[in-house]
């Protein structure tokens, strides 16, 4: 049978976690330190030549908890995090982020393939946050007279469906006023960056 000593797995060495506070051990009459050397002590005389390393954990007076618990924690040791911390909350990657500063949409943490016409678009509507705008208004701040794709009252909600279907599944932030024009709509899952430079509305 062949010999798998040289592959096993072999206890290299152990870690001894001691609570106990430096004002309790004066009390007893001895201190941190002469607590450590006294356990190096007897660990060399047990096993000479025996390397031996020494952590020290620190923690606010004003800390609440068992001081074992507390010094585990201090110097992570795996099982007392995994234990005693509370789970950190995973962060959402739902919602969609209007970056006006970088002219692009992040939906759900991909960035929507957004025409640069369907971002000014939908930049208009963001900036008048609220208010419904006219076909009308709308066609005149993003194309100019002489534009040959400039659209009419009606071919302008071509354009505004073709939005909507790429902010899916939030394109409900784009409202219809039937009658009238459009709104934006802000949802608590909407974010919008602003920047730090001037307001991009130029129109």
């Amino acid at each position: 049978m062949a010999d798998n000593t040289e592959n096993s797995a072999q206890i290299r060495g152990f870690a001894v976690y001691v609570g106990v506070d430096e004002s309790s051990a004066i009390a007893a009459g001895t201190t941190i330190s002469e607590l450590v050397e006294a356990v190096r002590n007897v660990i060399v005389d047990a096993v000479p030549g025996t390397e031996t390393h020494a952590a020290v954990a620190y923690a606010p007076a004003s800390q609440r908890g068992k001081n074992l618990d507390i010094v585990r924690l201090a110097l992570r040791e795996p099982r007392a995090v995994s234990e005693l911390l509370p789970p950190k909350p995973t962060p959402s990657t739902q919602g969609v982020t209007i970056d006006l500063s970088r002219k692009r949409v992040v939906i759900n943490t991909e960035v929507a393939t957004l025409t640069f016409k369907e971002f000014e678009l939908l930049q208009y509507l963001v900036l008048r946050e609220g208010d419904t705008v006219d076909r009308s208004a709308m066609i005149d701040a993003l194309w100019a007279e002489s534009d040959v794709d400039r659209p009419n009252t009606r071919t302008i909600d071509v354009h505004v469906r073709r939005l909507r279907s790429k902010l899916e599944p939030f394109e409900d932030i784009v409202r219809t006023v039937r009658g009238i024009g459009y709104r934006f709509d802000r949802h608590a899952d909407v974010t919008i960056d602003f920047g730090t430079g001037r307001s991009p509305d130029v129109f």
